[in-house]
């Protein structure tokens, strides 16, 4: 019996080395190219996109310059804009995402447990006091993202309370997966953060310069930038994302040991078009989904015409997500995949192995979310009080940015764990039987049942 299981183990693990990327060095294996072949309207789509994300990372870029040179010349020949009040507490909040989000990580791993109870508890204080904070600076728009703010963080108070029962398979979940990183992963995540401090400080850069003069058009640049921004960070998010990914799925589907190193080289070369792909596509459906799945858990079943709107909503969400969500990922740096096939084939694969009910109550996605909300509110707080201290009139929109790249940042810095639990369970819907996987999911599974019944 044993052999005949280690025989199986060994097929399966061969099986799946002959559909992976040349490796572009060898560690126990050598990798084989890929079998599966993106169809003629996959290539172009990638294509497409790596295309669009490479110029308008260059155009927004040149816009960005061309912003900084006109702020400094308008702002040293009038007195309506303040450099030296306006650039250091959002250059110190910048600083100070990077410092938060790297210890961050490295608590979440040495304390995972801890981390996870700690995050669903601080997080909506820290938006709350945010919240207070803009409701004290006093302007209309401060007055509106305060409120928001506030709202927020009463509504991440109700669901720490309602997923509590959650927390100790979340801990288990993400001590298991990730209790041995792959090599390098410090060096990766030092790298992504210095990366991320740079383009932060570059947009904020460009972003004063528009400030300065603060016309209409100005404002449209600054929209500008700032999606341009949200889609960056999402791509630098998601190469790394998809690099542990395939790293981690190898170990835990063939016991295979790959260099991380190459496989971010293979992820380069290889895979940016799906990856900007994914980056466009998944915080939009995820946000949709999450909208759909709170409407329909508010709606219930008391009104008729409410619950059938609710349930439309709700199944448009669930159509959406099975061609776009971020268990793709995993199969875009496996095999290749275009990131829509990778996504509907993963899902599927979810589906046969029954384990959808858990995957939509897994709390390790929100646990990141929430970690970036509080990283981003801590940064928020700091360029916002000194604003407000220095100079009243920049206080919101200072706070403002600097939640964002506080969020954006610290949800870099965990994409590692993100990445490695997501290849754990997409492995093991591979491969429900194999010996590399302890009874985690199956108890839980089975906790769900029980529920259900």
């Amino acid at each position: 019996m044993e052999r005949a299981r280690d025989s199986n183990l060994h097929n399966t693990g061969k099986q799946v080395q002959e559909q992976r990327i040349q490796s572009t060095a060898i560690v126990k294996v050598q990798e084989q190219s890929i079998k599966i072949e993106p169809t003629v309207g996959g290539q172009f789509l990638r294509k497409l996109f790596q295309i669009i994300f490479y110029i308008q990372f260059f155009l927004v870029s040149i816009l960005i310059i061309v912003l900084l040179i006109r702020g400094l010349i308008y702002a040293a020949n009038t007195d309506r804009f303040h450099p030296k009040k306006w650039y250091p507490p959002l250059l110190v909040s910048v600083a100070s995402a990077g410092i938060l989000s790297f210890l961050w990580q490295s608590i979440t791993f040495r304390y995972p447990s801890n981390a996870i109870k700690s995050v669903f508890w601080f997080a909506p204080l820290l938006t709350c006091t945010l919240g207070v904070l803009h409701v004290l600076i006093g302007s209309p728009l401060s007055l509106a993202a305060g409120t928001i703010a506030i709202v927020s963080g009463v509504i991440q108070s109700l669901y720490a309370c309602w997923v509590n029962s959650r927390f100790d398979y979340a801990s288990k979940i993400l001590a298991v997966s990730t209790s041995v990183p792959p090599d390098q992963t410090t060096v990766f995540v030092i790298v992504s953060i210095i990366t991320c401090l740079a383009y932060s400080s570059f947009l904020v850069a460009g972003i004063g310069g528009a400030t300065a003069t603060g016309t209409g058009l100005d404002v449209v640049f600054i929209v500008v930038i700032l999606l341009s921004f949200t889609w960056s960070m999402h791509v630098i998010k998601n190469m790394l994302y998809v690099t542990i990914s395939r790293v981690r799925y190898m170990t835990f589907a063939c016991g295979v040991d790959t260099n991380t190193r190459s496989a971010f080289r293979d992820t380069v070369k290889h895979l940016v078009g799906s990856v900007c792909i994914g980056s466009a596509f998944v915080p939009v459906i995820g946000t949709i989904r999450g909208s759909a799945r709170a409407v329909n858990l508010v709606a219930g079943d008391h009104d008729e015409f409410l619950f059938s709107c609710a349930d439309c909503y709700s199944g448009f969400g669930s159509t959406l997500i099975t061609y776009g969500n971020r268990w793709g990922f995993v199969h875009v740096g496996v095999y290749n995949k275009g990131f829509i096939q990778a996504s509907a084939d993963t899902w599927e694969m979810f589906k046969r192995a029954e384990l959808i009910t858990l995957i939509d109550s897994d709390l390790t996605g929100v646990f990141c979310f929430l970690s970036g909300v509080a990283v981003g509110s801590i940064c928020g707080i700091i360029g916002g009080t000194w604003e407000l201290i220095i100079h009243k009139s920049y206080a919101t929109e200072v706070s403002i940015y600097a939640f964002l790249i506080g969020y954006f940042m610290c949800r870099i810095a965990l994409a590692w764990k993100q990445a490695i639990v997501t290849a754990y369970y997409v492995a093991y819907a591979e491969n429900p039987q194999s010996a590399r996987f302890d009874a985690t999911i199956p108890v839980r599974l089975e906790q769900l049942h029980r529920f259900q019944v």
